[in-house]
């Protein structure tokens, strides 16, 4: 079962693919928030060549567990992609993704613009890694 993951965002979205069996993550690109219509339509097309079965996106909760603008921003999100996609979609709490990639990142050494357009897919990457780790097989 493939799974797509995606980390919201203001300007981009990070996306993350499974491989074919579900296992380990990878990070397959960004796509520019803006326009919508066009996020929209690389995604359905990603969908389709990979023969995505589930897809999964990362809520940025506060770190007491409360919902703040960015999760109620998110939450809108998915209710759109829901009209918009017939694929399953759930959604998972994302804290901190962000800030391991970037952790990961410095690591590696990757700077500048290069480090920029990692983050967001790389985080996807993390949450999709974390929900393949627990979920019964």
């Amino acid at each position: 079962m493939r799974v797509l993951a995606i980390d919201h965002g203001t300007k981009r979205m990070g996306i993350a693919i499974s491989d074919e069996l579900g296992m380990i993550a990878q990070p397959l690109e960004f796509i520019p928030a803006e326009p919508f219509a066009e996020f929209l339509e690389r995604l359905k097309e990603i969908l389709r060549e990979k023969q995505v079965e589930l897809v999964l996106v990362g809520v940025p909760r506060n770190m007491n567990g409360s919902y703040g603008p960015a999760a109620l921003k998110v939450q809108e999100f998915v209710a759109v992609l829901k009209d918009a996609i017939a694929i399953p979609i759930k959604t998972l709490d994302e804290r901190l993704t962000s800030v391991q990639a970037h952790r990961f990142l410095t690591e590696t050494e990757v700077r500048g613009r290069r480090r920029k357009e990692k983050v967001d897919k790389s985080a996807a990457a993390i949450l999709l890694q974390s929900y393949l780790d627990v979920r019964p097989n």
